[in-house]
This record gives structure tokens, sequence and C-alpha cells, in this order.
């Protein structure tokens, strides 16, 4: 009997991964603990190690689909397992029953310009379906021998399923023909045809794909597994979370001024540079006492108000941003903030990050100001309520005591929830920054 090799549990709340890159091929022997795959979640990158020692009789899910947690990806055949063929067609990769093939007429010409693509009748062997899209398929009534799959081959995925769902369920068969007649004079190609019979005002066109012309001389950049991660957080954080923004300007003259006096002898003494980043981070925690309601997340039917006060970062390699945490950042010194901060920023940029680095975050502190912005609106690193970007530090005239003089100042911009937070205790946590920020000075400890 060949062993099942399924797709593992790769940190909390991860429920599904890519296979980014298969490590080994059909044939290869491998032995227990060797790496088979690459995977990549919405937390990671990690390698899938092998649970026997045997040979790789077959690869089930192609690279670059994602595939749900416990999804069969891989069979390996033990060694010395008698026999040595593959594994029996019939697995525990679900075959979905065939619906009887829908008797509709094929498009008429009146609508030439329109390209609707439907799957095809399957005739012989029957295509198989992961256990999450069977199960996903089952629950919202979906006919799979109608959906198009986007995956390797013509491969169904579950995201495949979920666009149907999304776009308000899956056309009776009859009624495509009508579907086509109506469809506006373009070139596109669906993957399957739905109907959204929602009010006017919220309608949404379903996903499409549009063919968009590459011209001489374009460059053609794939979407990696990683930058189709973030583009897939990204939708779902604005998507879910009602976003609203709110700013406040800050003085920091004596922060820049202290910071300057200090960063020499920390420097010689600790063996690193002191940025502001652990100045801002430190306000933060510190007002986040005060205001623990802003260091929640949205639970559907509840509101969670975290304990502990985990900060994330945001890191940026070359081709991806990472958001690494600095775990019980209220613990920590100014001192111990920027140790985690450098160190953090090292291992995102070599690759070293582990799975414990890249979760249990509840509020995330961005520094945009390292590259020269000055205003910003940050999504929310769901599913935490809030986000804060500090801006860049710049030299600008300013009124006191109805007098112009010129002082370093910062803006402070937060995205916040709003099904969590409101205006006004988000405005009474940024006041208390501010304050933390402005009052910095010669007495300030950094141990």
């Amino acid at each position: 009997m060949a062993t099942k090799v399924l797709m593992p549990q790769l940190g909390e709340s991860v429920t599904e991964g890519t296979i980014s890159k298969w490590l080994v091929n059909v044939g290869d022997t491998v032995k227990k603990y060797d790496s088979l795959a690459e995977v990549t979640t919405d937390k990671v990158n990690a390698e899938v190690p092998s649970t026997v020692s045997g040979r790789v009789t077959e690869i089930v899910v192609p690279e670059g689909e994602t595939v749900a947690v416990g999804t069969l990806i891989l069979y390996i055949e033990e060694s010395g397992a008698e026999g040595g063929a593959a594994a029996p067609a019939s697995t525990p990769e679900t075959t979905a029953p065939q619906a009887p093939a829908p008797a509709t007429e094929q498009p008429k010409a009146a609508a030439p310009a329109v390209s609707i693509q439907q799957a095809p009748v399957v005739d012989g062997p029957k295509q198989r379906y992961s256990p999450a899209v069977v199960m996903l398929s089952q629950q919202h009534g979906i006919d799979l021998s109608r959906v198009v799959g986007t995956g390797a081959g013509g491969r169904i995925t579950r995201k495949d399923v979920q666009a149907i769902i999304d776009a308000g369920g899956q056309k009776p068969a009859e009624t495509v023909k009508e579907t086509v007649a109506q469809a506006p004079v373009a070139a596109v190609e669906q993957s399957t045809v739905v109907s959204t019979p929602a009010p006017a005002a919220s309608v949404s066109a379903p996903a499409v794909s549009v063919d968009i012309p590459v011209a001489s001389g374009d460059q053609v950049v794939p979407v990696t597994s990683i930058r189709r991660t973030i583009a897939n957080r990204m939708v779902q954080s604005k998507h879910e979370a009602p976003h609203a923004w709110t700013m406040v300007e800050v003085d920091v003259t004596n922060l820049v001024n202290f910071r300057n006096q200090a960063k020499g002898e920390f420097a010689k003494k600790e063996g690193l540079n002191l940025t502001f980043l652990p100045f801002f981070i430190k306000a933060v925690v510190e007002a986040l006492k005060e205001y623990p309601m802003i260091n929640s997340t949205w639970a559907h039917d509840k509101i969670i108000v975290k304990k502990d006060i985990n900060i994330s970062i945001a890191v940026a390699t070359e081709d991806a941003l990472y958001v690494p945490v600095i775990k019980h950042a209220d613990q920590k010194s100014i001192l111990g903030i920027a140790k985690a901060v450098d160190d953090l920023a090292a291992r995102t940029r070599a690759g070293k990050l582990t799975m414990d680095d890249m979760t249990g975050g509840t509020f995330t502190v961005n520094n945009t100001g390292s590259f020269g912005s000055v205003l910003s609106q940050p999504i929310i690193n769901a599913p935490q309520a809030a986000i804060l970007s500090v801006e860049s530090i710049v030299k600008r005239p300013v009124v006191i005591n109805d007098m112009i003089a010129v002082r370093s100042m910062v803006n402070l911009c937060m995205s916040l929830d709003h099904r969590v937070l409101d205006g006004l205790i988000c405005g009474r946590f940024l006041q208390s920054v501010k304050q933390k920020l402005e009052n910095v000075g010669p007495d300030t400890k950094l141990y």
C-alpha cells in the first residue's frame, strides 16, 4: 500500500497552502524527514517533510495549486512494501459524481465577439477533485461538471468554487443561452456562468479573466506564490474590514535631538544603530496599555481584546513584504525593541524566519517614512483591528506661541476596522502616542 502524504497544518489559523515547488519527482527515492515540497501560506514559507522512507509513486497536486490543510498531495510507496504499483485509482481524494451533460444549445452567432468557456463534458476516466472542492461544492449545490478549473491541467481548485459562490451561485444550465445573448460585446473569458441576484446598488461583477494585450517590448513578470498570497490577503482585508482613516502630526524635535546625541555611544556599546522606529513602537505599546480596545480583533459574533501586546512590523524584501512579530513588546525597553527589530529585519532578508516569528501579532507598526513617504493609508493586517504608519520626519515651519519656528514634524497615519473601533477611541489613542513622543528628552531611558 502506498502511504498518503497530506497538506500539513503549518501554523495557527492557517487553513490552506500553495505548492510553490516540488523538490521530488515520481520515481525518486526519499528518506524519512527529507523535504518533499516548498509550500507558501499566508503566514510564511515552509518545506513539507516526508513521513516515511520509500519511493514517490504519484504527485497529486501540481505546482502553483492551493489546497486545504489535510488534502492528499503525494503518494509514497514505503521501502519493503509488496508490489510496486502506484496508488489505486480510487483514493480518498474523492471522485465527484458526474452530473448529466446539460442539453444546451450552442451560442448563436448573434454574439460572435463573446467567448464564454464552459467545462467540457467528461467522457471516459472521471476527473478527480480534492476533498475540499467536493465538500464546498456539495454544501452550495455547485455542479463541478460545469466548472472550468484554473489549476494546472484544468484542475478545479477550491478558489474556483469559492468564486462562483461569492458571485451568487451557479446559474441553471437552461439559461446559458440567454446569458450569452445578453453579454456585452467584449472579449471576455469566464470560468462559469453565474448570476448575481443582488440589488443594483450592490451588484459586483463576476470574476472574469480579461485578455490584456502585450505590446512589443513589454515585460511580463510571472506572479510568484508569495506575491499571490500577499494579493489575496490584501483583498481579503479590504473586502471584510470597513476601513476608516485618521492622522495626527507630531512635533518630534526633542526626539530627534535626543537620538542624535545618544546614537554614537549606543552603537559603540550595543553594536547596532539606534533608529527612530524603537521610540515609536515604545510609545505605541505604552498607549495600547491605556487603550486595550485597540489591541483587539473582530471574531464575527464577538470582539477579542488581546492580553499580550505583540507588535507586527512590516519588512520589505526585493520582491515581497513580510510582517514578523515582536512578542511581548510591552515587556521590552527601547534597547530590547531595537534588538528585536534588527534581528527580525536581518532574518527576514536572509529568508530565515520561522512560523513562530510570523504569528501572534496584535497591532502593526509600519515604517513607511523609511522611503520618504509623508502620508499613507495602510491596509489593516487582518485579523488585527488597526495599523499605524510612521511617516518621514521632515523639518517644517510651525507656529509656536504666535511665532514661526522650524521643527521636526512627523505624520502618524492610522487605519482602523470600523466594526471594532470608532473615531473617539482611536483619536484618544493617537493623542496618547503623540504626547509620549513629544515628551522624549534627556530623561528618557533606553535600558
